[in-house]
């Protein structure tokens, strides 16, 4: 496609292989052995959407491949390490996870090994947003904090603020006082940034059989601001941390399998018109895909979990060395504070913890499907594929074969995801571009493991803001390129809708 050949020439002097024109956009860490022309043809066999929809098919219990867990039946369902990981691997993954659990404190400390928080921060740990590995959820009232929810903050970019290796790059700038984003945390003796205000109507969708679904329409407003007036331009987007199941293998999938589902000129004609996000990656210095974030905006688990540190929680580390975090240069105060990045550390995390936080969320393990053989659900899977949804939330691919990463390597999963961005129409914009995705556009989110969540998080709050409190309720917010598949659910029998949602519930 048009859109495809243009990103592999921007890609050509990226210091991609010989002969592989996508190596450039994939994780140059990945250790990729390359396939072999067999492997490719029952790959092929193996990813085929099915035609028969009485029994399940071969494998699809296996959520991924060989490193799915068991479904628990606790709220640390999202939390186990890959279910075919090595006891060694196993051991890093808990030293991981106590660093991703880690409650930092403001410098100066005893602590040294835990000092460097803030002084503007969103949370005091990466648990405190992905609550038990899982969904985050917007303030419950005017008096609950917004721990795992803020708000990005951007402005429209200059000439200077460009990409020019990167075609259909939106030109965005930190804001000149807020910086990238909204903290409402500060160490003591700071003013927070903001207070985030979300206030709802409701709006009634009808469906064909009667049944009347309420939808609440969120307007976000930053109050109590701690610096002055936000930049009269200012565009600001909603964002509920995500659930972090899987991402390794995600990360996993060939380039060449993601682009090869983009239709940005929609020449198939169905509607649909994927697109990749391309973004500048920090630690490799060149365009690579965006994979991670509910836009796209990160390439790599490293790159994502470091932007994570030195933006929610204002720790430096080896790919972002602000000790001020996001703190910007008309905030003297905060970028003049101490930090703990003084002593032997370097940084406030270093690069053996960000690797070890890294290879944790690696390796969260996504829970096998259940009831993958009663009839509703079977019948639910069939309405599921004839309805088209599988144009976004492309339901299987195999990873790469990797040489060092064995939980990773050469996997069936079955993530319900394109990893492209899709025009969901106005109702879910944010109209605040981010590299090549627009206002209105958003990644499609990984559908495995959204039957856990209200088990794992104790809500069933979806979309990038939380506003939907069902998935009824996330489907029919679909519009732009989905609104067709919307459309067909608001007029399916009671029965194929019932059935629908049961099948998503066992994913």
């Amino acid at each position: 496609m048009p859109g495809t050949l243009l990103l592999i020439a921007l890609l050509a002097a990226s210091g991609a292989r010989a002969g592989d024109p996508y190596a450039g956009l994939d994780d140059p860490h990945l250790a990729v052995i390359p396939r072999t022309g067999d492997e490719a043809a029952r790959i092929a066999v193996a990813t085929a959407l099915p035609q028969d929809f009485h029994a399940p098919q071969r494998f699809e219990d296996r959520s991924a491949g060989a490193a799915t867990v068991r479904a628990r039946s606790d709220a640390s369902a999202f939390s186990e390490p890959s279910g075919n990981i090595s006891f060694g691997g196993e051991l890093d993954f808990k030293v991981g996870n106590g660093l991703f659990r880690k409650l930092w404190v403001s410098s100066p400390s005893s602590t040294l090994a835990s000092d460097g928080l803030g002084p503007l921060f969103n949370a005091r740990s990466c648990q405190r947003c992905h609550i038990k590995d899982g969904r985050g959820h917007p303030p419950e009232g005017p008096d609950d904090p917004a721990v795992s929810m803020f708000l990005r903050i951007s402005i429209p970019g200059s000439e200077e603020d460009a990409i020019e290796e990167i075609a259909d790059y939106i030109a965005t700038a930190p804001d000149p006082t807020y910086g990238t984003q909204l903290q409402e945390f500060a160490v003591q003796g700071h003013p927070s940034e903001y207070r985030l205000s979300v206030r709802y109507e409701e709006q009634a969708v009808t469906l064909a059989d009667g049944t009347t679904v309420w939808l609440r329409h969120p307007t976000y407003e930053a109050v109590n601001l701690g610096y002055g007036l936000l930049h009269p331009d200012a565009m600001l987007s909603p964002r509920v941390a995500p659930q972090m199941i899987g991402l390794g293998l995600l990360e996993a999938i060939p380039a060449a399998d993601i682009l090869a589902r983009a239709d940005p000129d929609d020449l198939d004609g169905d509607g649909i018109s994927g697109r990749p996000n391309i973004v500048w990656s920090s630690e490799f210095d060149r365009p690579m895909l965006g994979r991670f974030g509910l836009k796209a905006g990160n390439p790599t688990i490293r790159e994502q979990s470091a932007g994570a540190f030195v933006g929610d929680i204002g720790i430096s580390n080896p790919l972002f060395t602000a000790g001020s975090g996001d703190c910007t240069d008309l905030q003297a105060d905060c970028r003049a504070a101490i930090h703990g990045d003084g002593d032997a550390r370097g940084f406030e995390i270093d690069a053996e913890g960000l690797d070890l936080v890294t290879f944790y969320s690696r390796n969260l393990g996504v829970p096998a499907r259940r009831d993958i053989d009663d009839p509703q659900v079977l019948r639910g899977k069939e309405v599921f594929y004839t309805t088209g949804c599988t144009a976004c939330h492309t339901p299987n691919f195999v990873t790469h074969r990797l040489r060092d990463q064995p939980e990773q390597s050469f996997q069936l999963i079955w993530p319900y995801t394109d990893l492209l961005l899709h025009d969901m129409g106005p109702g879910l914009a944010d109209d605040r571009p981010e590299a090549r995705a627009t206002g209105q556009e958003w990644r499609t989110p990984p559908l495995w493991g959204i039957g856990l969540t209200r088990q794992v998080s104790g809500h069933s709050y979806f979309l990038h803001d939380g506003r939907a409190r069902s998935i009824l309720e996330a489907v029919l917010w679909h519009g732009g390129e989905a609104q067709t598949q919307r459309d067909a659910v608001v007029a399916m029998p009671t029965a194929d809708r019932a059935a629908l949602l049961r099948y998503l519930e066992s994913l």
